[in-house]
């Protein structure tokens, strides 16, 4: 879900506390039910630092949040975004970043040196406070982790993807932009713009279904060309070895 500036937000960040300044409102502008979940946001800059988006990847419980690394980068990938910053809260109020959350942060950090988007720093916020990861020193000690480091060089491959994805994603908008026009002169018939509603719906579930797959898929044969095993292909794409061999058997 994308998150719009208010009216006098600032538009650069220069460090940390340009960014606490801005997820402090956003977090302080949901009810107080969705204040007590866990967010997980990416803000997306260009070399600048100038803010491109902000983005609401996942919406959790008030103990934990899931994402998925390749969903993280999707929208810095299609809005050619080259630095991000991680965001997310802790309902509990406790600052001090979990095992979990050192984890996520380490693979962000490759998944980012994959798609040569540098991933500039992960901030625990709370209505009160936050805590910054490059602040702390956790991010220099992550970037020096070997933990998630691939074995291949797969950047001009992704990056043709990269472009291939931007272009769908702006065919996707004009679509709906003439879907909301046409809402617009199809609105005294309730139950018809319900029944096309849903079926752009379907469709775009669909196509970002595809588009996914064959990402996948790109990285998939490309990790293979470069002779990196199963298992380590399964390992960086967070999926089961079967999972692997499944895209696989689809390409042949």
């Amino acid at each position: 879900m994308d998150i719009k500036l208010a009216k006098n937000d600032k538009r650069y960040i220069e460090g940390a506390d340009d960014v606490y300044s801005i997820m402090q409102r956003v977090l302080l502008r949901d009810n107080k039910i969705d204040q007590e979940k866990e967010h997980f946001w990416m803000i997306g800059m260009n070399e600048a630092g100038y803010i491109l988006y902000i983005e609401l990847i996942a919406l959790g419980t008030y103990r934990s949040v899931d994402i998925e690394p390749m969903n993280v980068f999707r929208v810095a990938v299609m809005k050619n975004a080259s630095r991000v910053i991680a965001v997310h809260n802790h309902p509990t109020g406790r600052l001090e970043p979990s095992d979990a959350d050192k984890e996520v942060t380490d693979r962000l950090i490759q998944v980012g040196r994959i798609l040569n988007i540098t991933f500039v720093d992960h901030l625990i916020i709370s209505p009160v406070n936050y805590s910054s990861f490059r602040a702390t020193g956790l991010m220099d000690e992550l970037e020096k982790s070997l933990k998630y480091v691939p074995t291949y060089l797969v950047v001009e491959q992704i990056r043709k993807e990269e472009k291939r994805i931007a272009k769908e994603k702006l065919a996707i908008e004009r679509d709906k932009t003439r879907s909301a026009q046409e809402k617009v002169r199809l609105e005294k018939d309730k139950t018809k713009t319900a029944q096309e509603k849903a079926k752009a719906e379907r469709e775009a579930k669909q196509i970002e279904k595809q588009r996914r797959e064959k990402l996948e898929q790109t990285m998939v044969n490309t990790l293979l060309e470069k002779g990196v095993e199963i298992e380590s292909i399964a390992k960086i794409m967070e999926m089961t070895p079967k999972a692997v061999e499944k895209i696989i058997n689809k390409t042949r």
